[in-house]
């Protein structure tokens, strides 16, 4: 076993022991970890510990996630203290409030189709988060499980085409001499409904173990009465709407077609950044009259809200440390040659699967479904389709694989974006839930459609 491989496997063990024994800020303990990486790649990995810590600090200080994640924080406080969630709960319980837990579905649905149009895990935690979280605690919901159910649906939308992990696939060289867009298209549809079901039964479950209860039918606005009372907070939806007209659909193509002669200037249009500062924005002029109207009330204002931020950045900036310095250590290139001499090898079918699943279950913890994809999609693929899987089984398989991205702790974005909005001050609270309910029914998921038992359509 190489450098890389090994030092995940300390970084894991590490963080455990430093946040669950040692009680230890998850913040915290993520950054004594990356410090060992340091070391260990300077001991036994020949690198240079200070070439390495600046490669990883550059790379991982461009990352938008940790910039929009603590907007997202910002944002929520700023619903808080406007009481716009409030207000829009009475309007949504007037839709939905007669189903106990009916927020966790709307949740779960709606990352599946943010995801679709999105295709990044953290953009659709953020921005499906920033208003069904609220929603959930004001139903009744822990803020523990709120976060477990957008941090753990954040890849959902990976699993409906068309997203982009599909999209990266197509463009695998071997993939695409087998495999037609329309065939994959069809295929993971018919997969991504058994997926859904599991994740909105995962809701009962929750809703069942929370002791959660449809609100009372005399405490439920009718729906004319709570428009007109509580209609302007519909506003902060502008939020997410004009990010996504400014990037998709047909007035997308209309503003990258007007801002091509600028390069890079539609590229600079990213969803994830500006949702937060634009629901803010509306926030704020829907909640004018709950805020401050003076400069000493906006500093005491943003003073009180410091105390969000400092853990979550620190989490997040360690996240992309440590996933970066396992780059550098190695761990990919170590994993594709362990995949290469388990095939060389004529390793029985049952033990290629398992060292598929046990692989990219540990990458793309660090890594995002993209990166993984990159990585690891030519090599998996060739490996399945060794053992007789069929090309659209073998896609889907990885693709639902990756999916995992946002509920493989400990360093998904969305589990911190989530907790984030959610004010849970320690992730690894969810961390067992997001395992438990989220990953492992994926993982037997996969394993059925490998070990042929779930069928695909068209494979």
């Amino acid at each position: 076993m190489g450098v890389g491989i090994t030092t995940l496997f300390i970084y894991i063990a590490l963080i455990i022991v430093l946040n669950v024994y040692l009680k230890r800020s998850m913040g915290e303990s993520m950054l004594w970890t990356c410090l060992v990486m340091l070391a260990i790649g300077a001991a036994w990995g020949g690198k240079n510990a200070v070439d390495m810590f600046t490669d990883a600090f550059a790379y991982s200080a461009k990352q938008e996630v940790i910039y929009a994640g603590l907007a997202f924080v910002f944002m929520a406080y700023v619903l808080d203290q406007t009481g716009v969630i409030g207000r829009l709960v009475n309007i949504l319980n007037s839709l939905i409030g007669w189903l106990p837990g009916g927020s966790g579905y709307v949740a779960t649905i709606g990352s599946a189709l943010f995801g679709m149009i999105s295709g990044v895990a953290s953009a659709s935690a953020a921005s499906i988060g920033s208003v069904t979280i609220p929603w959930m605690q004001e139903s009744g919901w822990s803020p523990e499980r709120s976060a477990s159910i957008v941090a753990g649906n954040g890849g959902l939308g990976n699993v409906f085409p068309p997203s982009s992990v599909m999209l990266l696939v197509l463009g695998i060289d071997v993939v695409s001499a087998e495999v037609s867009s329309d065939g994959l298209y069809v295929a993971l549809m018919s997969v991504a409904g058994v997926v859904l079901l599991v994740r909105l039964f995962i809701v009962f479950v929750f809703a069942k173990q929370e002791g959660l209860k449809a609100v009372p039918r005399d405490k439920i606005m009718p729906l004319g009465k709570a428009l007109k009372e509580n209609g302007s907070s519909l506003i902060i939806f502008l939020g997410i709407a004009i990010p996504l007209m400014f990037t998709m659909f047909g007035t997308g193509e209309f503003i990258a077609a007007r801002l091509a002669g600028t390069k890079g200037a539609f590229k600079s249009i990213s969803m994830i950044f500006w949702i937060p500062i634009l629901i803010t924005f509306f926030a704020i002029i829907e909640g004018w009259k709950y805020l401050p109207h003076n400069f000493s009330g906006w500093w005491k204002l943003c003073r009180s809200s410091i105390g969000r931020f400092s853990d979550l950045g620190a989490m997040l900036f360690c996240a992309f440390l440590s996933s970066r310095l396992l780059t550098i250590l190695g761990m990919s290139q170590e994993f594709t040659s362990l995949f290469k001499s388990l095939n060389d090898g004529g390793a029985s079918s049952t033990i290629i699967i398992l060292a598929i699943v046990a692989i990219i279950t540990m990458m793309v913890g660090p890594f995002n479904a993209t990166g993984t994809t990159s990585a690891m999609g030519a090599v998996c693929y060739m490996a399945m389709r060794s053992i007789g899987l069929s090309p659209l089984a073998s896609c889907v398989a990885f693709i639902n694989l990756v999916s995992n991205q946002s509920c493989i702790p400990p360093n998904s974005a969305p589990i911190y974006i989530a907790c984030g909005i959610a004010n849970v001050d320690e992730p690894f609270k969810i961390f067992k839930d997001l395992v438990i309910y989220y990953a492992i029914p994926e993982i037997i998921i996969v394993l059925l459609i490998m070990f042929k038992v779930l069928p695909v359509y068209g494979g």
